[in-house]
């Protein structure tokens, strides 16, 4: 099961492995307040594509389109984070303050290409 959660959200037991999908680390949380497993910040959208994205929600369709294909050369990370499931919970941990966020758009990539 994969899961998403914001990284200023409660942590959770049921929460399982999180790893944290962005490449910049989130303001004002700590490392132990955050309870990150693993920091997987080359499976983020590039900076370019994030800084083109800047959360505008008109963009949500082309953004996706653009990381899906930056995730289309990511097999290995993205092949590990599905083996993770299928041995336990995995949330990926995001920072984004948008519902329509990087962390939502790898899950959608993995749900469509893996599951």
């Amino acid at each position: 099961m994969i899961k998403l959660k914001s990284a200023y959200s409660s942590y959770e037991d049921t929460d399982g492995y999180r790893i944290l999908v962005d490449r910049l680390w989130p303001r004002s949380i700590s490392k132990q307040k955050a309870h990150i497993d693993l920091w997987l910040k080359e499976i983020a959208p590039s900076s370019e594509l994030r800084k083109w994205y800047a959360h505008d929600e008109t963009k949500w369709d082309e953004f996706k389109e653009r990381y899906f294909n930056e995730l289309s050369s990511k097999k290995e990370l993205l092949d590990m984070i599905v083996e993770k499931s299928k041995v336990g919970t995995i949330t990926l941990v995001y920072s984004s303050k948008s519902p329509l966020n990087n962390a939502k758009a790898l899950l959608e990539y993995i749900e469509r290409s893996y599951l």
